[in-house]
């Protein structure tokens, strides 16, 4: 019953603040404005959308601990790494939206927020790998705070590329927290999440709200401790080349990125209009199309992964598409 409540307060309280979106961004003047290059709206647009998702998370973790509903939660300390290391990497990307930070700075200040949550709390360091097909575990052992910060670095910069039309990161998320709820993982949690994302989404959909830099690193937040805290406490329930396949277009796309930006001496991090998704909008001069062409893309690595289909298999087949689909484009683009 409890539950029930918390979630008819949850999906209210998103109503109020869909109907009341303008109010509440005029109030905080928090709008991302066009600059012509790579923000080509044409008015600018409330960026509230990332603040929105903080405060639905901070909500729903105090709700389900003072209802004693924790067992609903992550453990561990899990939730608090949530909240913090969520809070400090939306601040990050806020402070880029208002201010547009330079790359370095942005970088810096991610690794700076990752190496002080894994010091504060140890728990969430990977120690280990485990593969599909092999039956060995690697152990980190002292690299394993390293190859943590790096993991939650390069989430967080493929999931803030991937945000480049609308609808489309919105989507991918509520896609993986669709594929942690099937597996009964902690499903509560992410529907309540969900709930705020679909009010986003509508928004979103009409170029009303942004979740902007700082809500694509909150959501990298959330999945990557979500992704670390099943990995840890569940056995087999998804192992790490399976994690790597469920993020695997926007990880593709961020390394295809970074590969040429690094040839033609450009900053790794510096934006451009070279995406996947800017690629299909180009195109097809739909972004309709592009949202379905690109997330298509990304839910079929995750559909070879049921019927059965080996992970090195789908890393291939998936690489080899998204390829061709690239080189095509850039083609017919060019041509």
């Amino acid at each position: 019953m409890s539950v029930f409540f918390l979630s008819l307060f949850i999906f209210f309280f998103n109503l109020l603040i869909f109907l009341n979106f303008k109010n509440l961004t005029n109030y905080l003047s928090f709008f991302d404005k066009p600059d012509g290059k790579l923000k080509k709206h044409k008015k600018p647009v409330s960026l509230v959308g990332g603040l929105i998702i903080l405060i639905n998370l901070f909500l729903i973790v105090f709700f389900l601990n003072i209802l004693e509903l924790d067992y609903l939660l992550f453990k561990d300390n899990f939730s608090y790494i949530i909240v913090i290391l969520g809070t400090m990497f939306f601040l990050i990307g806020f402070i880029d939206d208002l201010k547009n930070l330079s790359p370095n700075m942005k970088l810096v200040l991610l690794l700076i927020s990752i190496f002080l949550i894994t010091i504060l709390f140890p728990e969430i360091k990977l120690k280990i790998i485990k593969i599909s097909f092999l039956d060995q575990i690697y152990f980190f052992k002292n690299f394993s705070l390293l190859f943590t910060i790096l993991s939650f670095a390069l989430l967080a910069n493929a999931m803030n590329m991937f945000d480049g039309i609308n609808l489309q990161l919105i989507f991918f998320t509520l896609f993986v927290f669709l594929i942690f709820i099937l597996k009964g993982f902690l499903p509560i949690f992410f529907i309540l999440i969900s709930i705020c994302l679909i009010f986003l989404a509508i928004l979103n959909f009409h170029n009303k709200v942004f979740i902007g830099d700082g809500g694509c690193y909150l959501i990298s937040a959330i999945i990557g401790c979500a992704f670390i805290y099943q990995y840890k406490n569940f056995e087999n329930f998804f192992f790490g080349d399976e994690v790597f396949i469920i993020l695997l277009v926007p990880a593709m796309d961020m390394l295809r990125l970074f590969t040429f930006r690094i040839i033609r001496g450009k900053h790794p991090f510096k934006g451009d209009l070279k995406h996947l998704h800017h690629l299909v909008d180009k195109l097809t001069q739909n972004k309709n199309y592009t949202i379905i062409i690109t997330l298509s893309l990304s839910i079929l690595p995750f559909i070879l992964m049921i019927i059965g289909l080996k992970t090195y298999l789908i890393l291939i087949l998936n690489f080899l598409i998204y390829l061709t689909l690239v080189l095509f484009l850039e083609y017919k683009i060019n041509s």
